[in-house]
């Protein structure tokens, strides 16, 4: 087939065949397909969209572009379960949820990106612990799953190649917010990594992709809709992502603040809900509890008894990170040579953040890339960040920034202070869960 030919039709609007996907998947994996095409095919994507069969089609192809992971010469006793996020500022529910689910009977074979804009990368956070290993290779991360219950990985070179090449291309031709692009991507990897079930946390507001309800849900439905017809049982929770996400946001305080929620030295409330909302949700959709009362009362014991931090430890060191990592973090981690508090200036109650924002001037502090080959500084971040609806006066501290450099840090201050909106009077608080969907069907919250 002429991949012109398959571009035009799309272009025009008309749905694609399969074996028409087939053959645009196959050029994006033997290099046959050239940088401009590529180019174009996403485009054509990105203005006319896809139906349900087509998305499905394309996520099929990609995840058959390279290995598909088989757990079953592995002998698990449980689940094989994953969780993916659509990123947001402060989102370090992976490091915490993948010990917890391995803790509570499932097996987490999870591959994370890097930073991406202003969010986050779960794996420049691992990366902050000396010696940890975002790319084991195949073998050795089945091997990690299967003796500790979960790891924590990058994509590696043999899994779902077509989405790598697509992404890159993507990422450079304004086509990365296509919905149905999205889709593809995030399950071909899900799909490759032989997932028997999947949760997504689908992130809406200031500091997400998706900044508005009817774009998430339109993804989140998008997302349940071709796993299912891929035959890989989902459920995404919508969650509000207009505030950072914790008491952190960085890569090593992250790293911090997961060592202290699961030794139970700290836990932010909001994030604790979210912790248990989505372990919840994978534990009921693998089976191993019928609700999700029940698989909430798991994930609390499993933190309380230990299991949990000792499952992140077990990890951490099967990865090639320190042995005594849980017991001496403070030693490992690195940290930034200034810390400067940044006061309130006013009295009041903390009604709104400019989350976006905040994620970006972490980037500026060096905690994130302006370019693909930039360098990170794991020690640079924010914490004891204020959440909405605290009180404050004049003088109590909003966050304490880290940074490399004394000027640096007062240029973070301030303008940090003009990212934390207080008022007088006290706004109605968000709802954390905003929706689920599930066999694509709506249920608000």
């Amino acid at each position: 087939m002429l991949p012109q030919e398959i571009i035009r039709r799309k272009r025009d609007g008309l749905a694609l065949a399969a074996d028409e996907i087939d053959s645009i998947v196959a050029g994006l994996s033997d290099g046959s397909l050239s940088e401009g095409q590529a180019a174009a095919f996403a485009m054509a994507v990105f203005f006319q969209g896809m139906s349900a069969d087509e998305c499905v089609a394309l996520t099929r192809a990609m995840a058959a572009s390279g290995d598909v992971l088989d757990w079953s010469s592995q002998d698990l006793n449980g689940p094989v379960l994953d969780k993916h996020s659509t990123g947001g500022v402060g989102d370090k529910v992976s490091l915490k949820l993948a010990a917890m689910v391995a803790a509570a009977g499932g097996f987490v074979p999870m591959i994370s990106g890097r930073g991406l804009g202003h969010t986050g990368g779960t794996l420049d956070k691992l990366e902050s612990i000396p010696g940890y290993n975002t790319a084991p290779g195949i073998e050795a991360f089945q091997r990690v799953v299967a003796e500790v219950g979960c790891a924590i990985i990058g994509q590696t070179q043999e899994l779902a190649p077509a989405d790598r090449r697509l992404y890159a291309i993507r990422d450079v031709t304004a086509t990365v917010e296509s919905i149905p692009l999205i889709t593809a991507s995030i399950l071909s990897k899900k799909l490759a990594a032989g997932l028997g079930a999947l949760v997504i946390d689908v992130k809406c507001g200031n500091g997400a992709f998706a900044d508005h309800l009817d774009m998430a849900r339109a993804l989140a439905d998008s997302i349940v809709r071709v796993a299912g017809g891929a035959s890989l049982p989902s459920v995404a929770l919508i969650t509000d992502m207009n505030q950072v996400l914790g008491h952190s946001a960085g890569n090593a305080v992250e790293v911090a603040e997961t060592v202290d929620y699961l030794t139970g030295a700290g836990r932010d409330p909001r994030l604790h809900e979210l912790v248990l909302a989505l372990g919840a949700a994978m534990l009921t959709l693998g089976g191993i509890d019928a609700t999700v009362e029940r698989a909430r009362v798991r994930l609390q014991a499993v933190l309380d008894s230990g299991a949990a931090a000792e499952r992140f430890a077990r990890m951490v060191a099967a990865l090639g990170g320190p042995a005594d990592f849980l017991e001496h973090s403070n030693r490992y981690l690195p940290a930034a040579p200034v810390m400067e508090p940044a006061s309130a200036l006013d009295s009041g109650v903390v009604c709104s953040m400019d989350t976006r924002e905040i994620g970006l001037l972490v980037i500026e502090l060096g905690g994130g890339r302006r370019v693909a080959s930039d360098g990170i500084d794991h020690r640079v971040g924010l914490t004891d960040m204020v959440q909405i609806g605290t009180r404050v006066y004049a003088g109590d501290i909003l966050a304490r920034v880290h940074a490399s450099s004394d000027v640096a840090a007062a240029a973070a201050v301030e303008r940090l202070r003009t990212l934390i909106h207080i008022s007088p009077t006290e706004s109605e608080p968000r709802p954390l869960i905003i929706n689920t969907i599930a066999s694509h069907q709506e249920a608000d919250r």
